[in-house]
């Protein structure tokens, strides 16, 4: 039956068309489980109606022949979502007949669901003349065909070829930057592709050394035209990308690698494939969201080698008007290819949401969606609109929903403005109740990180990146320097470094580490104990950097017990007490430093009052302390879906984080995404947090909407979301609380 199985399904993929398929399917079930009838109708949402696409053994009277959503027993299969086995369907009360198909020829009937993500897109069913219930072998084999061929029609779906979207085409994706845009499509496929570089080797070794030269100098070039180029938009931790593909493309041992790979005889495409899927390959098994997407980078920069290596003379495009930018993969590059002023959005068919070419897109304000499985043909200048919020694509929409997004399009642009207002005041509730708003930070392996307006410090910064792209430990020199300059950026802020938050999720090129589980292993504080050289030297470059500017304090992460947080702090203070002796001795004094740790480990909500008299505050990593508390990998798409930061559990426990804070008197500020959502900043004030740490891009938007309402508001919105039970409550509740303020358009995005 196996084989029968994927025969089956072999050949329904293989179709033409949809119509095609479903035909082949039918014919095909119909041999295989030697059934006399089999018939697939699909669910048509516009007519609230599930239409016979194809049968084998009825007929089929017209092209809308079906039953309505809830009638008989194919509505009955879809309604329950589940398989229904009926000796005599005649008899069965919700049995209704098709008038015109001969249906009554047939006794027996089983039907099953077609199901992808947990929508119904259709039923299969088989029927027989004879009076029988099928056996469980018969209902295993169907049921197991409908949930490979549900994952067909959600692909037939996605390419705009269901029943119901003839009056245009409704694709989703990930939403990678906010807003909406409305344009004709352009699809642009100049890039190639790093998978198609097949192994071949080269005759002339030096000419092929040369090529390759070559194409590295025109890269960087590039590089530093478009860093050039966007030098008058973006904050210079943002134009640090195109530093951070400098800096790769002039490493020492990246171009060792590539030249010792053509002088052993391989074509330059051939070694640049080789040389950047080893360089990937680091970052690719990182649970890190952020790291994890370093990966993509390294790829997009052999893929410009690539580029370089076929196109010596590049000539830009002209664009008479703004377009959306269709590419299969977004890069830093192909954003700048086109005008600014010439480009609405860019939807790209792979890539994620905290790509270098996505903070791109955030950072020059350009809506974009990523991940979108659509078919260039068929969109290539179609006009389009792009959602941002929402992560949708509608293709040739029609003129209400046009209408609609225009309308909103204006008010996005009317939005815009208005929230910069003020931007530079200190952020407040409108009953002026003082809330700070401190920066995430720590984009590359660069240190030029501009002072970002109206920011009250850094609430965040990361320290693990430049030791992800070295070939060694920074030295504690190098470390210094470039906590220095970080230090010195943010004069008179406070500035919170991280510790090194390193381990099985986030291995080190020049230190293998293998685990089955090491979301839950050795990273973080627990890799830095079992090597307090690397600690002591990083925690020294910390003390000997913040000498003269004394704004700097250490956050320790992934703490999940009072013995880590104590054996941390024996050995900070034992830095301390080395740093602050060179200090005295060149007549420099040392400040000690203020120490906090991570909240993140579920665990420690547990021992939350062994913490007085051990830090001097606390921050929470709401990612991480969601994805604990509901077993959940969001980077796993499968259940991607039940991470949800609004979850209750997840409430309470920042809730309960919160009050116990105050009653020890120790200060909190909350630095993961939560903080920087409009509801999640409300939600969060409301339960007493007066610390929020964001990325860049939220600073204006989180400041106009506290401007906006008062505490009080907050502290009963923060009332009703701890006494509901479910997520969606909250959404709902939240999202009508805002709109009922005017501030709807801040909070457009889904969940």
């Amino acid at each position: 039956m196996l084989t029968q199985l994927r025969e089956i399904v072999e050949k329904v993929a293989s179709a033409p068309s949809l119509l095609d398929a479903l035909d082949q399917l039918v014919v095909s079930t119909c041999h295989a489980m030697k059934t006399e009838c089999c018939s697939v109708y699909i669910a048509d949402q516009k007519r609230r109606r599930y239409t016979l696409m194809a049968t084998k053994g009825l007929k089929k009277p017209s092209r809308y022949t079906g039953l309505a959503f809830g009638e008989g027993l194919v509505g009955l299969v879809a309604d329950r979502a589940e398989p229904i086995n009926v000796a005599d369907a005649r008899r069965h009360p919700n049995f209704k007949r098709l008038p015109g198909t001969g249906e009554e020829a047939f006794r027996s009937f089983f039907g099953t669901p077609i199901i992808h993500q947990r929508q119904v897109l259709g039923v299969l069913v088989i029927q027989q003349r004879e009076q029988r219930e099928f056996d469980e072998g018969e209902e295993s084999f169907l049921v197991t065909l409908a949930a490979q061929l549900a994952v067909l029609l959600a692909h037939a779906k996605a390419q705009g070829m269901w029943p119901d979207q003839h009056n245009g085409l409704h694709l989703k994706g990930s939403a990678a930057s906010t807003g909406v845009a409305v344009a004709r499509a352009w699809w642009d496929d100049n890039q190639p592709r790093l998978e198609s570089v097949a192994p071949a080797s080269c005759l002339d070794r030096e000419a092929e050394q040369e090529r390759l030269s070559i194409a590295i100098e025109l890269a960087s070039a590039e590089f530093r035209r478009l860093r050039k180029r966007f030098d008058s938009e973006l904050q210079k931790d943002t134009l640090a990308i195109f530093d951070l593909f400098s800096h790769l493309l002039n490493d020492p041992m990246l171009r060792k690698d590539l030249f010792s790979k053509v002088t052993s005889g391989d074509l330059a495409e051939w070694a640049i494939r080789q040389v950047v899927e080893t360089y990937s390959a680091r970052f690719t098994n990182m649970k890190d969201e952020y790291l994890k997407e370093r990966a993509q980078d390294i790829r997009e920069l052999g893929q410009r080698l690539l580029y370089f290596l076929y196109n010596e003379d590049t000539t830009e495009h002209q664009w008479d008007e703004p377009v959306v930018l269709l590419t299969r993969e977004l890069t830093a590059a192909m954003l700048a290819s086109v005008p600014r002023d010439k480009l609405a959005a860019v939807v790209s068919q792979e890539g994620a949401a905290n790509s270098h070419a996505a903070i791109l897109s955030r950072a020059l304000g350009i809506p974009a969606i990523m991940g979108v499985d659509f078919v260039p043909e068929k969109i290539h200048a179609c006009q389009v609109i792009v959602d941002g919020y929402r992560g949708d694509l509608l293709v040739n929409p029609n003129r209400h929903v046009l209408a609609e997004y225009n309308r909103l399009l204006r008010e996005e642009n009317e939005l815009a403005k208005v929230v910069e207002i003020g931007l530079d005041k200190p952020a407040a509730t409108r009953d002026q109740q003082r809330i700070n708003v401190f920066l995430n930070a720590g984009l590359s392996a660069d240190t030029s990180i501009a002072v970002n307006r109206g920011v009250d410090g850094v609430g965040l910064y990361r320290t693990e990146v430049p030791f992800l792209l070295q070939r060694t430990f920074p030295s504690e020199e190098e470390q210094t320097h470039q906590y220095q300059a970080i230090l010195a950026t943010y004069p008179n802020k406070p500035v919170v470094m991280r510790t090194l938050d390193i381990g099985g999720d986030k291995p080190l090129p020049y230190l293998t580490i293998e685990e089955d589980n090491p979301f839950l292993g050795w990273r973080g504080i627990r890799f830095t104990l079992d090597h307090p050289e690397i600690f002591l030297i990083q925690v020294r470059a910390m003390l000997r950097a913040s000498i003269g500017h004394d704004n700097m304090d250490i956050l320790l992460p992934m703490i999940s017990g009072i013995a880590e947080l104590d054996e941390s702090i024996l050995l900070i203070d034992r830095a301390y007490t080395e740093v602050a002796k060179v200090a005295e001795a060149q007549g420099k004094s040392l400040r000690r430093p203020r120490i906090g740790i991570m909240i993140e480990v579920p665990s420690i909500l547990y021992q939350l009052p062994v913490l007085k008299g051990r830090v001097d505050f606390i921050s929470v990593g709401s990612n991480d302390l969601t994805q604990y508390l509901l077993a959940v990998d969001r980077n796993n798409a499968r259940v991607a879906g039940v991470y949800d930061a609004l979850h209750p559990a997840v409430l309470h426990a920042l809730k309960h984080i919160m009050t116990m804070s105050q009653q020890l008197d120790i200060p909190v500020s909350v630095c993961g995404e939560l903080a920087g959502d409009p509801i999640g900043a409300l939600l969060l004030v409301g339960m007493g947090y007066r610390s929020l740490s964001m990325n860049t891009r939220n600073v204006a938007k989180i400041k106009y909407i506290l401007r906006h309402i008062s505490l009080a508001e907050m502290e009963e919105l923060a009332q009703y979301a701890l006494s509901a039970t479910f997520a969606d409550e909250i959404r709902s509740q939240t999202t009508a609380f805002v709109d009922s303020h005017g501030l709807g358009g801040l909070i457009r995005a889904g969940k």
